[in-house]
Order: structure tokens, then C-alpha cells, then sequence
């Protein structure tokens, strides 16, 4: 690929954080340095990976020269984002979930794609699940606050074109102008945080992307999407035994309505029907991930709800445990250290 010479000389740090696991780690940085060929920096953010990952990335940070911020604690995404864009001084930014694959050329399409526009944000065409760059998950979409005729504010929130075969929407897919980037992956103009500060650490698992893409859009920028960038984030499951710990606390029920009451209070929202179908919902992923396959293991494939929810009558109180020891240990932190800030992180570096 033949790069101009504004693209060629782009410095961008790839900022790369815990999603929901730690298993997809490897395939994952492999696709980073097989498929990108422009410069970039790179910027790991471990939280609490289990011994064999651990010394994966501390293998690969040595080989490949990048810089790995560790804690040995688990980390809310906002809180790790924070923390690598703590270290990040370059033009632009990529804020990267650990379980996206990404494809040839994917950030020079990103980058050309700001360049161009001079956007805020672009995110790009993200795919779900494997095979690899088959199914849309997100192309663009809605992200706003509307007022209804009782003067109630509202919120709107839509993924363009999600489930969709690529092939069958390729051909129609064209930059554009959108208000909505998911932070699977996503690219950003560092400046931004002078004007918004820094990502909303309250915002624990959920809507996250939705805030901080309408905070860029009141403050003045702009969002794009850019079908030209192809990448996929891969889900459990399966998962690995030494997953299940972060997953379930990634996906509590606390953080979770945590989350959403955040997102209602700092945007003035009505508690309407768009949070009550949410509160419905929760610990969906848990039920699909690691309970219904439990169960059906358990029947000898045969699967039964009544096992189902049993299982997930048990699992909802230990899953409170987690989420209290969570909160329990981030304050026995708090009081032997300063508090987690970007600015000054108290972790271990090592590149």
C-alpha cells in the first residue's frame, strides 16, 4: 500500500485495554503488528491478566518495544482508557479492546479518514464474531438526547445495520458523518480531552462510547465512519476458567446499573421505557455465556431452564460478592495510595 506522505509521518498510539477476557490476547496483538503498516506507538494496558498472558505481553513488550502499564487489581474499561491515554503524546489516539482482529490496512484508513475530515472520531466498519469480517456489528449510527412533546428528555441510541453480511451491504457502505463510535475500536484526536477532560470513570461497563460521543459532539467535534477500516471483536464463548472472574464482574449487575443510572442522571434523561427494557436485561451475558452453557453441560447437552435458573439463582449472589470485594479492595487502595488518575498513575511500567 502506497501511503501519502501526511498519512506516512502520523504518529498514533494504539491504546490497548481489557474488554471482557483475556483468552483472544495473542491472536489479537498478532493482528495489530501483521496488518499495520504505518508507525504507531503502542500502549498495553494490563489489568490483571492471569500469569500465562502476563508473560506473553512482557515477552512481546520486550521483542516488539512497547510499554505495558500493569495493576494487579481488575480495571473498569474507562478507568484502563484512562490510563493509557495517560501515556499517549502523539496526534491521534486508538482506543482498542483486546479481542479485536483487525484486517490490511485498517489504520491508514482510519487516519486518512481524519486527515481528510479532520475528525474528531472515526470509528470503522466493526464486525462481530467469526468468522472474521463477515457480520456487522455497528456501522455509524444514533447516539442523541431528543425532547418529547411533555418536555421530557429522552434518549435515542441505534447501531446501523447490526447483523447484516458485509457482502450484502458492502457496496452501499460510504464515509459519513455519524453520532455514534464503539470503543471496540476507535480512533481520536488526543486534543479532545483538553476541552471534555478525561472519560467518565463512572461510567463503569455500559453506554460508555454513547457519552463520550455525544460529550465530543457538544464540545464542538465532529464523529465519522469510515467502512474503508475492517475489524472485528470476537466474544465469548467459549472462555477460559481464568476469564470467568473479570467477565462476571465486567458484566455485574452493579456496574451495569451503575452504568445506566450515570448516563439518566448526567444527561438529564426521563427514566422511560429505553432504561426499563435495560433493567429488564441485565446479566443477559452472563445467562448466555457461562450459565445456559453450564446447564446444558450439566444435562448432557440436553439444556433445561429449570437448571438455568437455578444456576443463575446462586451465581446473582456471588456475583454480588464479586462486585462488593471489588469495591472493598479499589478502597483499601485508595487508602495506601493515591487514588488512580490519569495524570499520575500508581502502577508498574514496563517496555
Amino acid at each position: 500500500m502506497e501511503l501519502s506522505p501526511t498519512v506516512a509521518e502520523t504518529k498514533v498510539t494504539i491504546i490497548v485495554v481489557p474488554r471482557e477476557r483475556f483468552s483472544c490476547t495473542r491472536q489479537s496483538l498478532e493482528s495489530i503488528y501483521e496488518y499495520t503498516q504505518i508507525p504507531f506507538n503502542l500502549v498495553y494496558v494490563d489489568g490483571n491478566s492471569p500469569a500465562k498472558v502476563r508473560h506473553y505481553l512482557e515477552k512481546q513488550a520486550q521483542e516488539k518495544g512497547f510499554e505495558i502499564i500493569r495493576t494487579d487489581y481488575y480495571l473498569s474499561p474507562n478507568q484502563a482508557r484512562n490510563l493509557g491515554l495517560s501515556y499517549a503524546k502523539t496526534k491521534y489516539l486508538v482506543f482498542f479492546d483486546n479481542d479485536v482482529i483487525v484486517s490490511p490496512g485498517w489504520l491508514h484508513q482510519l487516519v486518512q479518514c481524519a486527515e481528510q475530515t479532520n475528525a474528531t472520531v472515526v470509528g470503522p466498519l466493526m464486525c462481530q464474531e467469526q468468522p472474521l469480517h463477515e457480520i456487522v456489528h455497528c456501522a455509524g449510527g444514533e447516539s442523541h438526547v431528543w425532547v418529547d412533546k411533555t418536555g421530557k428528555r429522552r434518549f435515542r441510541e441505534k447501531m446501523y445495520l447490526q447483523g447484516k453480511r458485509v457482502e450484502d451491504v458492502r457496496d452501499r457502505l460510504q464515509r459519513t458523518q455519524t453520532e455514534l463510535a464503539e470503543f471496540h475500536c476507535v480512533l481520536v484526536r488526543r486534543d479532545i480531552f483538553e476541552k471534555i477532560g478525561w472519560l467518565d470513570q463512572a461510567m463503569l461497563n455500559t453506554k460508555e462510547h454513547l457519552d463520550f460521543c455525544m460529550s465530543v459532539v457538544q464540545a464542538g467535534g465532529t464523529v465519522y465512519f469510515e467502512p474503508d477500516c475492517i475489524v472485528t471483536y470476537v466474544p465469548g464463548p467459549p472462555l477460559d476458567l481464568t476469564d470467568l472472574h473479570y467477565y462476571m464482574l465486567r458484566w455485574s449487575d452493579d456496574w451495569t446499573l451503575n452504568s445506566l443510572n450515570r448516563l439518566r442522571q448526567k444527561w438529564n434523561l426521563s427514566e422511560d421505557s429505553y432504561f426499563t427494557c435495560k433493567y429488564k436485561k441485565l446479566g443477559w451475558r452472563r445467562y448466555g455465556t457461562i450459565i445456559d452453557p453450564l446447564a446444558r453441560r450439566l444435562t448432557l447437552g440436553l439444556g433445561s431452564n429449570l437448571v438455568a435458573r437455578a444456576i443463575a439463582y446462586f451465581e446473582h449472589f456471588f456475583n454480588r460478592y464479586l462486585t462488593d470485594h471489588h469495591a472493598n479492595q479499589q478502597l483499601q487502595l485508595e487508602k495506601t495510595q493515591p487514588p488512580i488518575h490519569p495524570s499520575q498513575p500508581t502502577v508498574s511500567t514496563q517496555s
